[in-house]
């Protein structure tokens, strides 16, 4: 053959040989998740909206991926999973490939360099904090032994809302804030004690904490560049994001301090308890003084300070949401409200240890298996409305294959708990609030939310699922059946309860956007 011809020849050659490649690599290519069109170097954080939990299932389900969805967040890979089955892959038959969390600069600042146990990465610390929370700190033993402190906070609950009922004309109580003020009265409780202090000094430390809380929880659900863009790190300086960031760490360690240090004299001087449950800073300090500590493991005094602030944040934030919740759903739902009340009202008169009617507490402990619709009702408004519907995000740790996906090492792993406990093919009418699903011979009445159930999992699964499900889950129960025993509740103006605002905040944590208010009537 000719030069000639050889030359004329060339380019069809090559195109043939570079569709060949680009065929054969195609063929061999793992095969990734759907994913939505993104935009150039923003990828698709614009499609992330500021109800991440609700965007992210509308996107699932618009691109055909109702398990596992791909998504380009900046410079991040991530996958999101937004059913039961795709749940169930990562926090349990996958749960090791998935165990760390990702780097992320707030959360390193606000924990002491990620001495906690909520962000601390997979590795020798987070196992070894994560086992003495769970059989010293968090277990249902522990738990238990802060009844008496609940039914004190749930006793001064129900004296604020009859006192701010009196004082208004109508009867309108700020319900959010009175919940939230016995949330942190609880939390503040358990962690710190307070009992010593006087009811001014114990006052302004409670706010000072619930101005902290607030603060971190901001933080950490704000938008940090180089948590998306890393080689970008730097322009967080420019944003005042880390400097906000340090600001409150060292008011959190100033106040952190000043609370191991008073229960640090008091060990000394062998001033104990005075009676009062032995709080959680008494523990971690005893755990400290033990030689032996978990083959060898040191616990310092950034690592306790960090656990605490861990539980105060958490700890706050989840019975909050949930009680509000719950109420929210109640009032909207009377017919709800009138069984729970029935139930409630009946167990207190016939358990032979309070009488029914309008004392400060009906005096229900979680030392006796609550009424069935009573933990029906917290199911379900859990269900409905997980306090952090994405759950903390996960990282992989290796290249996976999830669902037939493949996922590699480094991508970001979110699970939406919002959309799993929405999915119609688990829940029959899922956007309705129906705790009866959860009795004997309903549809779920073997679900639960302690891990085994993917299809309900608002406290996640696997070796990252909650660790304080049990403490928080006794002090929703009780001040709910009080709430509900002790008053009727109406809206405010005669509204009608399908005129409720039901929609959510924006952040890392979704409370309602609008504070309940409501007549609160006295039994």
């Amino acid at each position: 053959m000719e030069l000639s011809s050889l030359l004329l020849l060339l380019p069809f050659l090559l195109g043939f040989f570079f569709l060949t490649k680009v065929w054969a690599a195609g063929r061999n290519a793992p095969r990734l998740p759907p994913s939505p069109p993104g935009l150039p170097l923003i990828g698709n954080l614009h499609q992330v909206g500021a109800l991440p939990h609700r965007s992210l299932r509308a996107l699932a389900t618009t691109h055909a991926a109702p398990d596992l969805m791909r998504l380009r967040l900046g410079q991040v890979p991530a996958v999101v999973a937004s059913s039961p089955a795709a749940a169930a892959a990562l926090m349990r038959e996958h749960d090791g490939a998935f165990g760390t969390r990702p780097y992320f600069r707030t959360a390193e600042i606000l924990t002491y360099g990620f001495q906690d146990l909520v962000f601390a990465p997979h590795g020798e610390h987070w196992r070894h904090v994560r086992r003495l929370c769970s059989a010293h700190v968090l277990s249902a033993v522990r738990s238990h032994s802060f009844n008496g402190m609940r039914e004190r906070e749930v006793a001064a609950l129900v004296r604020t809302i009859r006192e701010r009922a009196s004082s208004s004309p109508a009867g309108v109580v700020d319900l959010s804030k009175a919940l939230y003020g016995f949330a942190n009265g609880v939390i503040c409780r358990a962690v710190s004690g307070t009992g010593r202090l006087s009811r001014e000094e114990e006052g302004r430390r409670s706010e000072l904490f619930r101005a902290l809380i607030e603060e971190n929880t901001a933080l950490l659900g704000g938008f940090c560049v180089g948590d998306y863009f890393p080689s970008l790190a730097w322009a967080d300086a420019l944003s005042g994001a880390g400097a906000r960031a340090w600001r409150n760490f060292k008011r959190w360690d100033e106040l952190l301090e000043k609370v191991v240090q008073e229960h640090e004299a008091r060990r000394r001087h062998g001033d104990g308890s005075d009676g009062e449950e032995e709080d959680f800073v008494d523990v971690l300090l005893a755990l400290q003084a033990e030689e032996n500590l978990d083959d060898g493991f040191e616990l310092t005094r950034d690592a306790i300070k960090s656990l605490l602030a861990d539980m105060f944040a958490a700890g706050t934030e989840t019975s909050f949401i949930t009680l509000e919740w719950a109420m929210s759903e109640l009032v909207r739902n009377p017919a709800a409200m009138e069984r729970l009340k029935s139930e409630v009202r009946t167990s207190a008169a016939g358990s032979g240890t309070v009488a029914a009617g309008c004392d400060d507490a009906l005096g229900a402990t979680t030392t006796t298996t609550p009424p069935p619709y009573l933990r029906a009702v917290v199911k379900e408004a859990l269900r409905l409305h997980p306090p952090v519907p994405l759950l903390l995000p996960r990282e992989c740790m290796r290249d996976t294959t999830v669902l037939g996906f493949h996922v590699a090492r480094g991508t970001r792993v979110f699970v939406n708990a919002w959309a799993v406990g929405r999915d119609p093919a688990s829940w029959s009418a899922p956007d309705e609030f129906r705790p009866e699903r959860f009795l004997d011979s309903g549809e779920s009445e073997a679900v639960d939310f302690r891990g085994a159930h993917f299809q309900f999992v608002p406290f996640g699964a696997g070796r990252r699922v909650c660790p304080g499900m049990q403490f928080g889950l006794a002090t929703v129960e009780l001040a709910l059946a009080n709430l509900v025993g002790l008053f009727d509740w109406a809206l405010p103006g005669g509204a009608a309860p399908g005129d409720l605002d039901m929609s959510d905040a924006p952040g890392l944590a979704t409370p309602r956007r609008v504070p309940l208010r409501l007549v609160a009537k006295s039994c």
